[in-house]
């Protein structure tokens, strides 16, 4: 009887799904799968890397204990400006601080301003990407002029703009920061609105009379979400760097607050004598922002892919 019902749905062009007895199918293997992840992997070094340099840099943000037991802001004045070695991996400053241990605590203040920077303007500007493309008309059209308003100011200049309205410290840096990349969240999260909110499910969803509400939640945000996750790993490098470059200037944690940006404005005035001071924690920088820029490239195929 099976099999006249398969004859008969090939012939009139509607698919079939073969009998699982028949087919000999089990389910998904779980032994396969983790072949399949570990050839990923093994295929893909660089991604492997920035990975461990990712859990590395977390890690030191929630446990600096972990790697290093010296206190960041003791320094001991006869032993300013020794070079890496055993004793001090990245050397010393001017004070005789550890440099190594500066930067591993450094991480902590760079990595919660970066999390709340990305976490701020990925919700504020979904949220807006999202009201703009699924209500549209008006409500669109003034959105989506604030956001070319704000994507026509630099980045640095209109976080500079920010934080001196505010004023100076972590916190608000990382306001800062998260304000100048508010726009460019809306506009993928609005691309995406559009995408799906004509597709067939959708329509249907409406068809059968779903309230707005349920559309938007069930379907419109699930389907929608997916390269604004993509964005907001890629922005995190870029708000790494920001973060840094606002700290730079003097706008962060004041002294003897070990962040990124401060530890490399303080060792500037040492280049000739002492360039670890910012070598070190600018390789530290860039370590980081590369990885997390080659995880959200990653990420991007996986999803165009999906």
């Amino acid at each position: 009887m099976s099999g006249q019902l398969l004859e008969t749905g090939t012939a009139l062009g509607l698919p079939t799904t073969p009998d699982p007895a028949q087919s000999g199918s089990r389910g998904p293997d779980p032994a396969r799968a983790t072949r399949r992840t570990l050839a990923f992997f093994a295929r893909r070094p660089g991604l492997v890397l920035s990975i461990l340099i990712v859990l590395v840099v977390v890690v030191a943000a929630f446990a600096p204990g972990v790697f290093s037991s010296a206190d960041p802001t003791r320094g001991v004045p006869e032993e300013n400006f020794q070079a890496p070695s055993t004793a001090h991996w990245f050397g010393t400053d001017s004070l005789g601080r550890d440099l190594f241990a500066r930067v591993v605590h450094g991480a902590q203040l760079s990595l919660r301003a970066t999390l709340l920077a990305v976490s701020f303007a990925f919700v504020i500007g979904g949220i807006l990407g999202l009201v703009a493309g699924f209500v549209g008309r008006w409500v669109d059209d003034v959105i989506m002029r604030f956001v070319d308003v704000v994507l026509s100011i630099p980045t640095l200049f209109l976080s500079l703009a920010v934080v001196t309205a505010l004023g100076y410290g972590t916190t608000k840096v990382a306001i800062a920061v998260g304000v100048a990349n508010i726009a460019g969240f809306a506009r993928v999260m609005r691309a995406e609105v559009l995408r799906v909110r004509t597709a067939l499910y959708v329509e249907a969803a409406r068809g059968v009379g779903a309230r707005w509400y349920t559309v938007l939640g069930r379907h419109v945000l699930p389907n929608s979400i997916s390269p604004v996750l993509v964005l907001a790993t890629l922005e995190f490098g870029t708000s790494i760097l920001a973060v840094s470059s606002l700290s730079f200037l003097g706008y962060g944690a004041p002294p003897p607050a070990p962040e990124w940006g401060t530890l490399i404005s303080d060792g500037r005035n040492y280049l000739a004598n002492a360039w670890w001071l910012t070598a070190l924690p600018g390789l530290a920088i860039a370590a980081t922002v590369l990885a997390t820029n080659r995880i959200a490239r990653a990420l991007e195929s996986e999803v165009r892919q999906w």
